[in-house]
């Protein structure tokens, strides 16, 4: 006997701890900033991602009511926040939708992915944080030293003159919630080569330890190179150290106080962002010169940088690509792992233990709302981005990407066709909406009727 379909039911997130704490404290955090007690500033788009998380899935703030059109029995769903920063349920529609948009319109098919992730020193996670143009200019260096790998690796394979691509997410925060600017970019296992009118796909055969070490020493080398022409000195936070944020991100009046607040969140052991208290306690490590090391397979570390590309997906596992793309989107928090501590303190569980035993940290409320501030992107700062073959201004994207599904002949009688499904529109936006990723995601299909089995329709906002 089959199992019962799973129903759907809707969320509380007023039941939640991460609800709970920025409920109970956001308006002691705005008086701490008013006051001076608190040397941060909150721009407006911090405080729209904050409040906007507390009116998230609340029927109270607005809802949408759907009706079976078979016995009349409605239900309502509330609105969400869209929030870009550290909402658990926006940030998971987003890995959903994006991750779907990824496999089906973007990557082309039978194509083997690898995972590249870089992190950055200490030193550099401030600036970071809000100086888009620089973490965009760093990012672009970065890529295009992958690249130049592939191609010049499938050259020594006899395959000249091939093109790799990319798609690049930028996350913000690291397992504790601290600020953490680092990349994770999604390379096509290989590099596509035009052969007459044909566009052939030719697979990296291995990749070696010493090979990603080597991309990691020429990708730190040529940004180093980067921010010292740009008047920074190597550390990178010696040169301007009343300028660490700047530029067309943030307004002038907010530099100061975004500083005070990215400079907490990466260290995470003093205000307004910390202290937190671990099970271990570990010292920082040690802003000196590091020689390149090789810890695990195919993962390396040099200054500070470190360069990790043993996580790959298979040309035919599509379920293993569509898991990677989630994986590179997944959001800053779950609410599971947000729990009350001891002594009315804030407890994060971590994904996976550090390198001290640490498992999880504990901090006051205040400190989590700083860290959930400073995990928030300035407006106009992509996420996510596109490089090489996947570039929306490259002349082989569109002859290597997925191609939309057709449309049905205009002498076909519509009667005769299948009920309609929710598919992106060719060449426009690739919104999926909510009922389709909740079936996608959890085989939940949220417009059937509970108790006919008929089907609901949108009525009403």
């Amino acid at each position: 006997m089959a199992a019962p379909a799973p129903a759907y039911r809707p969320r509380r997130p007023q039941d939640s701890t991460l609800y709970a704490v920025v409920r109970d404290n956001l308006a002691t955090l705005y008086g701490a900033v008013d006051d001076g007690a608190v040397r941060i500033a909150l721009p407006a788009f911090v405080k729209k991602e904050l409040e906007g998380f507390l009116d998230c899935g609340l029927a109270c703030r607005g809802f949408a009511r759907l009706k079976c059109e078979s016995c009349g029995e409605q239900r309502l769903v509330a609105f969400s926040c869209k929030g870009r920063g550290f909402c658990p349920s926006c940030l998971g529609r987003r890995m959903a939708s994006t991750a779907a948009n990824l496999v089906e319109y973007v990557l082309p098919t039978a194509t083997p992915l690898r995972q590249w992730v870089l992190t950055v020193p200490y030193p550099w996670r401030k600036r970071l944080a809000y100086d888009g143009e620089l973490l965009g200019a760093l990012t672009r260096i970065f890529v295009s030293s992958v690249l130049r790998f592939y191609k010049a690796r499938m050259k020594k394979e006899g395959v000249a003159n091939g093109q790799g691509g990319a798609v690049v997410v930028v996350q913000r925060t690291s397992s504790a919630l601290k600020c953490n600017p680092h990349l994770h970019v999604l390379l096509l296992d290989g590099v596509y080569r035009e052969l007459g009118d044909e566009v052939v796909f030719h697979e990296l055969p291995r990749l070696s330890t010493r090979e990603v070490g080597a991309v990691l020493e020429r990708a730190v080398q040529r940004m180093t190179r980067y921010v010292r022409r740009r008047g920074l000195s190597g550390e990178a936070h010696d040169a301007h150290p009343d300028n660490d944020v700047e530029g067309d991100d943030v307004q002038s009046e907010d530099a100061a106080g975004l500083a005070a607040l990215a400079a907490s969140a990466v260290d995470g052991r003093t205000p307004p962002a910390g202290p937190e208290w671990r099970r271990k306690r570990g010292r920082m490590p040690p802003l000196v010169p590091q020689a390149l090391a090789f810890d695990k397979p195919l993962c390396a570390s040099l200054d500070g940088f470190t360069l990790h590309a043993a996580s790959r997906a298979g040309a035919l596992d599509a379920l293993g690509r569509e898991a990677l793309c989630k994986y590179v989107l997944r959001p800053a928090v779950a609410q599971e792992r947000v729990t009350q501590g001891p002594d009315g303190l804030v407890r994060i569980t971590l994904k996976k233990p550090f390198s001290d035993g640490t498992v999880a940290v504990d901090m006051d409320p205040l400190s989590l709302l700083c860290r959930l501030a400073a995990s928030v992107p300035p407006p106009r700062l992509h996420t996510v981005r596109y490089a090489g073959v996947l570039a929306p201004a490259s002349k082989l994207r569109p002859r290597i990407v997925p191609k939309p599904p057709a449309t049905p002949a205009n002498d076909v009688e519509p009667s005769a066709l299948p009920p309609p499904m929710p598919v992106p529109m060719p060449g426009g936006s690739h919104y999926r909406p909510w009922a389709e990723l909740l079936k996608r995601c959890f085989a939940i299909d949220v417009l059937q009727c509970a108790s006919c089995g008929g089907r609901m329709k949108l009525v009403a906002l």
